[in-house]
């Protein structure tokens, strides 16, 4: 049975992060090679002109179609790529251009099914496309995205959902395994791992993989949470209560949860098993101990205390998070 061809266009504007734009299409131009009968993708990369844009790494690309000429076509997918920008407090910005949501909307309205990789969730929620869905985006711009839409329903773990013809996929290389999806829903679930195993991916990481990113980047402006955020990483293989964190920080224990809510998002409770699971992290992908000694050294006491915190933070076990992400050499 032979397929139709499906159209992806593919968003352009000036500082677009370039692995947002060429890695799907890597991806989509292996089915062809991978499947017998079905035609494939055509992947066309439109932009208001067809001048050179730059890119956010400083390559230079062509657009193949105007946004005008675009719209004329029959789209089977328009995929939404991001862009940031450093404030003057060094923290990561999406980038929004209103022009750039006025074509993303007029795209989105001719195609068959909406997806947007890594911040271009922003330019979706701008044109008013994810209201009412859940939608993720890479971690590091998730509180802008949620603060930004509050009708948006932010979840910042998964590396991609979808949403009826709505995709939103997480950061970085988690556009190779958003498109590997797309590929499983277009022509079947054999025909991805085919393509994964030609791009020495494991497989098809499902849609509730975590992103495997705690983020402990600082965050706050509180000097009283740096100090004590600062005590947890000095102490974190050593029994830490809530009460000895209050005591630490000269607060009462239900101040320090009211602080630590308003500038970190979570419980002090949470932020000390997320600070333990990215060492654990670290150590499982650098080391060869052993659960037990993983569980001893980052403070979980106990291997099912190990695997009970990974499942909470990254939704996955410690043995399949080594299996997957170990890198040290093996004799």
């Amino acid at each position: 049975m032979r397929t139709v061809e499906r159209l992806v266009v593919i968003v352009l504007f000036e500082g677009v992060d370039l692995l947002d734009v060429t890695g799907p299409p890597e991806v989509f131009a292996l089915v062809r090679r991978e499947t017998d009968d079905a035609t494939g993708y055509r992947v066309l990369l439109a932009a208001e002109t067809l001048d050179p844009l730059t890119t956010s790494t400083g390559v230079r690309i062509m657009p193949d179609i105007t946004f005008s000429d675009a719209v004329t076509q029959t789209i089977d997918t328009v995929l939404v790529p991001g862009s940031v920008t450093i404030d003057r407090n060094r923290r990561i910005r999406a980038v929004v251009d209103r022009d750039v949501v006025a074509q993303v909307k007029a795209l989105a309205a001719r195609s068959r099914r909406i997806t947007s990789v890594c911040v271009g969730a922003h330019l979706l929620a701008a044109a008013g496309l994810l209201d009412g869905k859940r939608a993720t985006t890479h971690w590091s711009t998730a509180p802008q995205l949620a603060a930004d839409h509050p009708a948006v329903r932010v979840d910042p773990d998964p590396i991609f959902i979808r949403e009826g013809n709505v995709w939103t996929g997480a950061g970085i290389s988690a556009c190779l395994d958003l498109a590997l999806a797309l590929v499983a829903e277009d022509f079947g679930e054999s025909t991805a791992l085919r393509v994964a195993r030609q791009l020495v991916m494991y497989l098809k990481r499902p849609s509730g993989q975590s992103q495997f990113s705690v983020p402990l980047e600082p965050v706050s402006t509180t000097r009283r949470i740096e100090e004590i955020r600062h005590y947890i990483n000095e102490n974190l293989r050593q029994p830490i209560s809530v009460a000895d964190l209050a005591e630490a920080a000269h607060l009462g224990e239900r101040q320090l949860s009211r602080v630590f809510r308003a500038e970190l998002g979570m419980t002090p409770a949470a932020y000390l098993e997320s600070a333990r699971v990215e060492l654990a992290r670290h150590q499982l992908e650098s080391t060869d101990d052993t659960l037990d000694r993983i569980a001893s050294a980052c403070g979980f006491g106990t291997i099912d205390t190990l695997i009970r915190a990974f499942r909470r933070t990254l939704n996955t076990s410690p043995t399949e998070y080594r299996r997957r992400f170990q890198t040290v050499a093996h004799l």
